[in-house]
This record gives C-alpha cells, structure tokens and sequence, in this order.
C-alpha cells in the first residue's frame, strides 16, 4: 500500500509539471502580447498612422511572440482626428493544445483602448 501512494504521488507531480509546461508558454506569450497592444495603442493615439499601419505593427509584434494570429483577427478603430482621438485594438486568438488524451482550445481575447486627454 505504502509504494502504491508513493508511485501515485510521483504520477500526480509529473503530471502537474507537464502541465504547468504546456500551459505557461501560451498564457505567458498572451501575458506580453496585451502589454504590447496597451502600449501601442497609447503611442499611436497621439499620431497619425493610419490603421492599416497600426495593424501591421501589431503583426510583427505577434510574430516575434509565436502568437498565432492572421492580419484579418486584428481589428484597430481610430476615432476622432489625429492627437486628439481615440483607438481601440482587439485581436482575438485560440492556441491548441495537443494534451494526452484531451485536447484544449485555449482563447485569448487580447484588447486594448485608449483616448487622448485632449
């Protein structure tokens, strides 16, 4: 009885740790990629680039995170004029996971919005 719960315990802590394994790297990667659409929305509210521009910095910005996520998931609404408007950025994103015996879709909704003070 004594080596069933000792074999048992082993199981249960390998198990956690493969799982902390597989599930940190996504939810940490969604981690940066929201703090990096929070400040890209507060440097271009007060600039004139226009959506299109905006879109492709928040691109390259999931590229270099291995965040998988197309051009068109990514939605950028500027309103108001330049230095004195307003923008909004939302990139929705599902991460799969492969896990033994059940497979996870884990969603990610990524936002950020931000108005100039003017």
């Amino acid at each position: 009885m004594g080596s069933f719960k000792l074999v048992l315990g082993i199981f249960v802590i390998v198990a956690v740790v493969y799982l902390i394994g597989e599930l940190a790297p996504p939810f940490f990667s969604n981690y940066q990629f929201e703090d990096a659409i929070k400040t890209i929305a507060q440097m271009n509210t007060y600039s004139s680039k226009p959506e299109q521009a905006i879109r492709e910095e928040v691109f390259k910005k999931a590229q270099d995170l291995d965040v998988p996520i197309v051009k068109e998931q990514i939605k950028i609404v500027r309103s108001g004029s330049a230095y004195a408007g307003s923008v909004s950025i939302e990139a929705p994103y599902t991460v799969h996971l492969n896990l033994p015996g059940y497979p996870l879709d884990l969603n990610f909704n990524p936002s950020s919005s931000n108005r100039s003070v003017f």
